[in-house]
């Protein structure tokens, strides 16, 4: 999910586009089987994490576009085009998701801690995420308006998305010292700890019948790579380089890890069925700028890669009866790192 999409735009330090008209270039690559009909939803800017209301009439979406500065939070009207501000405008936002009845919406945001975009990284040790321990989760009406704050707890609380089921929350946080799936109620209540690995968990979603989560992590095991990693966080920070697909039951239970491919694999998210998952992934690019969209099963055989665009494909999303994928890409981008919602048809 990327809260951290802003970052991942750093990381992959994509090469210029070429200046095509529009009419002129088709919006599927060729090998794409799976897509078909791809709609542009946005036009300019870094546009990402788009994520479909339950009634699949509106997308919320993060967006770095004139006049702000950094990622606000978004609602598009599918059948107009229209979008529509929904945070505040101020401080960094990440992470939209509709909560059940499409009238509430939820976020992270920093802005209640300072009005100006959170300092980036220092990439003086590597590249790394900043995992910045202003972002808290909020709620708002679909508008924007009502805003209140849902997380209070000291540290980052953010990566939250809602349960088909309409019934639970999950979220990343760094309450406990470590980066950790939690899962609470919709009114912030009963919140539960699922994992305890050292490691980052993050980047979580339920499965569709709301029994599974799948969620991104690394747990370090080596004893330099474990102090490298406690090091990092205490300055707020997270090394990414080796991301991991897990599922587990929605109480925590039965983990098990589905992708050992020693990639960044990210933005994981359930097929209908339940039987497969897809996400984004860098394991095929050995230097690991450009990443596309693959399908795994949920015990981690059939691996099958969906998209072929040569720079950045990820935060797919499908529509409840599996018809048609959300997801975010650099294609038909004018200008260096302009990344775009599309909309497609899915064909089995």
């Amino acid at each position: 999910m990327v809260q951290h999409f802003t970052f991942f735009m750093l990381f992959l330090l994509i090469t210029a586009f070429s200046q095509h008209d529009d009419r002129q270039v088709s919006l599927i690559v060729e090998g794409e089987k799976h897509l078909s009909h791809i709609r542009q939803l946005t036009f300019g800017g870094e546009n990402a994490e788009g994520y479909f209301s339950f009634d699949e009439t509106k997308l919320i979406f993060q967006s770095t576009t004139t006049p702000y500065k950094c990622d606000q939070e978004f609602v598009l009207d599918l059948a107009t085009g229209n979008a529509k501000l929904v945070s505040t405008g101020t401080g960094r936002t990440t992470c939209g998701y509709f909560l059940p009845g499409d009238k509430t919406i939820l976020f992270s945001s920093t802005h209640h801690y300072s009005d100006d975009c959170p300092t980036a990284p220092d990439h003086s040790q590597g590249y790394a995420w900043k995992v910045s321990p202003e972002y808290d989760i909020f709620l708002a009406d679909v508008d924007g308006s009502n805003l209140r704050q849902l997380t209070t707890t000291p540290g980052y609380d953010a990566e939250a998305t809602v349960s088909p089921l309409g019934d639970r929350i999950v979220f990343t946080s760094t309450r406990n010292g470590d980066l950790n799936l939690f899962t609470m109620n919709l009114d912030g209540t009963d919140v539960l700890q699922l994992t305890h690995e050292l490691g980052y968990d993050g980047g979580a979603f339920y499965s569709w019948d709301g029994k599974m989560i799948v969620y991104r992590s690394w747990h370090h095991t080596d004893s330099a790579q474990i102090a490298t990693y406690k090091r990092l966080l205490e300055q707020n920070l997270v090394r990414p380089s080796r991301m991991e697909l897990f599922v587990m039951n929605a109480d925590g239970s039965n983990k098990r890890q589905i992708s050992n491919n020693g990639a960044a694999n990210f933005a994981p998210f359930f097929h209908p069925d339940n039987k497969r998952i897809i996400f984004a992934s860098n394991m095929e690019n050995p230097k690991g700028r450009n990443f596309d969209l693959y399908l795994i099963n949920v015990d981690g055989t059939g691996i099958e890669r969906v998209t072929f665009n040569a720079t950045f494909d990820g935060f797919p999303m499908f529509s409840r009866d599996g018809r048609k994928l959300v997801f975010a890409s650099n294609r038909n981008g004018k200008v260096q790192g302009e990344t775009n919602l599309f909309i497609a048809d899915w064909k089995e």
